[in-house]
């Protein structure tokens, strides 16, 4: 089955399905009591990683079947696109939002909301930088279906999650908690709703800085592609 369409679909399903876990009570608690929460969370993100790892390799031997050429500026586009999506990320794993996937609910401060202020679902829009960027620098048809689905995932995610929680809590209690965020980024900084009163936490911008060089050298061991145009 290797090299088909069967083995990219079967790749994409089962991807799919391990991120129904986060999303159903029962089987996440059952998890978080046997493995301990910091244990759930070590071995869902291994679990993610060994499984996005397959799905692109999956596609990347999916039959070839060209949509666009490729083009030197479609991977500068990429290369300019990861250092962003990698701070987002960085600065928004573990951080306190409770406004949003990835983040935490304790030790929030609708004053000085932190990575929130900068955007409501910063992991949501690292992931749709990263889908966007990659899409673009791979015309072949799995990667157009594979990339195409994580950017419209991430962008209709944030909505959805803005629902859910507004349903949930009430739209009063959520504009409180949001007042000085914005789903677009950067744009509760410009318009002055929010002014940080701290610097960026330097330890997450190091490890913005290690990741990014990390996936740089194992992008063409691992994946099997050179990210430079």
């Amino acid at each position: 089955m290797t090299g088909t369409w069967a083995e990219f679909a079967a790749a994409f399903a089962v991807f799919m399905l391990a991120h129904r876990i986060p999303t159903m009570p029962g089987p996440r608690a059952r998890l978080a009591v046997t493995l301990g929460p910091r244990g759930f969370t070590i071995a869902y993100s291994a679990l993610s990683t060994a499984l996005l790892i397959w799905l692109i390799a999956a596609a990347n031997t999916a039959p070839f079947i060209p949509l666009w050429d490729a083009a030197p500026w479609q991977r500068w586009l990429a290369n300019l696109a990861m250092p962003i999506a990698i701070l987002l990320a960085a600065y928004a794993i573990a951080a306190p939002n409770p406004l949003s996937f990835g983040g935490r609910a304790t030790a929030f401060d609708p004053a000085q909301p932190g990575i929130a202020g900068v955007a409501r679902h910063p992991l949501l829009w690292a992931l749709a930088l990263w889908s966007t960027a990659h899409l673009i620098a791979n015309g072949a048809l799995a990667h157009v279906i594979l990339f195409g689905t994580f950017a419209v995932f991430s962008l209709a995610g944030m909505a959805m999650i803005d629902r859910r929680l507004q349903t949930r809590m009430g739209q009063g209690a959520w504009h409180d908690l949001a007042r000085n965020t914005s789903t677009l980024p950067l744009a509760a900084l410009i318009s002055r709703r929010w002014t940080p009163k701290s610097r960026p936490s330097a330890p997450r911008a190091l490890a913005a800085l290690a990741a990014y060089i990390t996936l740089y050298l194992l992008h063409a061991p691992v994946i099997g592609v050179l990210p430079t145009p």
